[in-house]
This record gives structure tokens, sequence and C-alpha cells, in this order.
């Protein structure tokens, strides 16, 4: 009896997880992050009662989104007063805060809850490994990436890389710097005043 007494203990408990953000899609991971924030994993789970645990999101500087997505996906922005309105590009507010993106995506993920508030405390994002030791004592759990982290070219071998077979031989006069973005800088054309992350 005593047994399952600690059971009880160690699934009503609020455990500490960690996420490793990397190369991974921030609405395919904020589906997985709120079922722990909200504790959907547990067998105790109730609607209405506040079972949720923590989560350490690390590496948000780097998370990849698909397709298009850095320029076309928008978000938006009101003071609440005429003329408030205003909307910006995903990689706007990726270089001015690179957790925001992630954030957004767990409190979109977490609406129509009267808790939300409360859960969204218990996330906690950081844009690279640099994750204070008070935090890091308490983790206990580790959540499974949504998505394969690609190779990088510097992480194959020489020997990898020659016996690669080449599909086409790239010519001698062409830029490979051109789709760098300080050389292509392009006016956002759907940004008509100065943005706010608020």
């Amino acid at each position: 009896m005593a047994h399952n007494r600690v059971m009880q203990w160690a699934v009503l408990a609020r455990t500490w997880w960690i996420f490793d953000a990397n190369q991974q899609c921030p609405f395919r991971s904020a589906y997985r992050i709120t079922t722990y924030l909200q504790g959907l994993h547990k067998p105790v789970y109730h609607r209405h009662g506040d079972v949720g645990d923590h989560v350490v999101v690390f590496n948000t500087k780097h998370i990849a989104m698909r397709g298009d997505f850095w320029r076309t996906y928008k978000h938006f922005h009101h003071t609440r007063y005429a003329g408030g309105f205003s909307r910006a590009s995903a990689y706007r507010v990726h270089e001015e805060d690179p957790t925001r993106i992630l954030e957004r995506a767990c409190h979109n993920r977490l609406s129509g809850l009267d808790n939300r508030r409360t859960l969204m405390k218990r996330l906690h994002l950081f844009p690279d490994k640099d994750i204070p030791e008070n935090i890091l004592e308490n983790v206990s759990g580790q959540i499974q990436q949504v998505q394969v982290v690609p190779k990088k070219l510097e992480d194959y071998t020489q020997e990898d890389i020659d016996s690669f077979p080449q599909l086409f031989k790239m010519p001698e006069d062409y830029d490979i710097d051109s789709y760098k973005r300080e050389n292509r800088l392009e006016p956002d054309q759907h940004t008509s005043k100065a943005w706010r992350l608020k």
C-alpha cells in the first residue's frame, strides 16, 4: 500500500522537462510542449485540474520554419488605440527576440483555457544553450524532438563529400554569395509603419 502511495505522489509531482528546439518547427514543437504544460501525458489529467509540468526549451534561436514562412507568416499587434494595428514578418520578430515565435506558438495552442497565463509561466525559453544552473538542477526528463535534425556540411568528412555523386557542375562565373541577405536588401512590403512586439 505504501508503494502505491509513492507512485501517486510521483504522478502528481510537478516534473521539469527539457526540449531542444534546434532545427525544429515551432508549430509542431508547440503541440508537443503544450501537452506537457497541461499534463495531458499523465493518467490523472483533468481539464479543471492543475497537473501540468515545467518545460525548459533551449536553442530557440535555431528553429526552422518550412517553405517561405519566414517571410509570409505574420505576427499581429494592436495597441487598442485608433491606428494602433501593426504586423511584422516572422524573420523580423525572430531578429528582435529569438524566443518570441515559439512563445507565441505555445500561447496560441493554449487558446480557450482559463489557466493559460499560469501554464505559460511554466514555460522557460532560452535562445541558446546557456541555461542557469538552478533550472538545470530541477530537470529530470527530456522531450523527444518532433523532427530529425539534418546534418550540416561541416559534419561530413571530405571523403564523404568527394564520394557523393555530382548531379551537375556549377558555372565558374556563378556568384555563390548572392543568396545572402545583405546582398539582396528587399523592403518588407507588408510593414507600413514601425512595428511593435508587445
